[in-house]
């Protein structure tokens, strides 16, 4: 698994015509262990199970508009937006999004690169801001792919990359969350933070998507 130095991809693979799908998988150790914890720590009598399925109802209604205002405010506010590349946690508390005790690394894409997140062991995943991560991201295609081959991947989405432009992948771990900063599109000069706000993609955060600007 990554730390804060992303891997830096440059997909040299050709697409297999493998379209992301859905798979049948066996537990994975990380799955395992949360559901011999959690069952553990209900018998103990540390948690109930209702407090977990209010959590997870919680978790369900977030969806992603607060990454949507987040992302919005870091591009008409500089000083925000330095804060939230810089030291992601602390900044996003000015949301009342407290991330402990996993960490926030925000990535921004530019002119050069351009990042995905990936979770190859399972699905660490920002629910905090982006709620439940879609079934996609969790699959085993997608995980496995978009280390390999990102290019193809990003394809799949209708998100086209030219050559001259770096695809970074980052892998998020139990520790270390990531979130994308996607650019802002053009046109959008005169625009509200509200407006820009909806703009913003769950998929563009992911990065496997481009924000669409106006008219597009």
């Amino acid at each position: 698994m990554s730390d804060h130095h992303p891997d830096h991809m440059h997909a040299t693979h050709t697409h297999d015509g493998k379209p992301i799908q859905n798979d049948d998988r066996p537990p994975i150790k990380a799955e395992t262990l949360e559901t011999a914890v959690r069952e553990l720590l209900i018998e103990k009598g540390v948690i109930s199970a209702e407090e977990i399925h209010r959590a997870i109802e919680m978790m369900d209604e977030k969806g992603t508009e607060l990454g949507a205002r987040i992302v919005a405010r870091a591009w008409v506010d500089d000083d925000f937006k330095q804060r939230l590349l810089s030291e992601g946690d602390a900044a996003v508390r000015e949301f009342g999004v407290d991330m402990r005790p996993t960490e926030l690394c925000v990535i921004e894409n530019t002119d050069d690169v351009h990042n995905m997140v990936v979770c190859t062991l399972c699905s660490c995943y920002p629910r905090a801001i982006l709620g439940i991560p879609p079934a996609w991201y969790k699959r085993r295609d997608y995980r496995a792919r978009a280390v390999r081959e990102p290019r193809s991947i990003l394809t799949e989405f209708g998100t086209s990359i030219p050559e001259d432009k770096q695809v970074r992948v980052h892998d998020s771990n139990a520790d270390l969350r990531y979130l994308v900063l996607p650019q802002r599109p053009a046109g959008t000069e005169d625009w509200s933070e509200e407006q820009l706000a909806e703009l913003v993609s769950r998929d563009s955060m992911i990065g496997v998507a481009d924000i669409r600007g106006p008219g597009e």
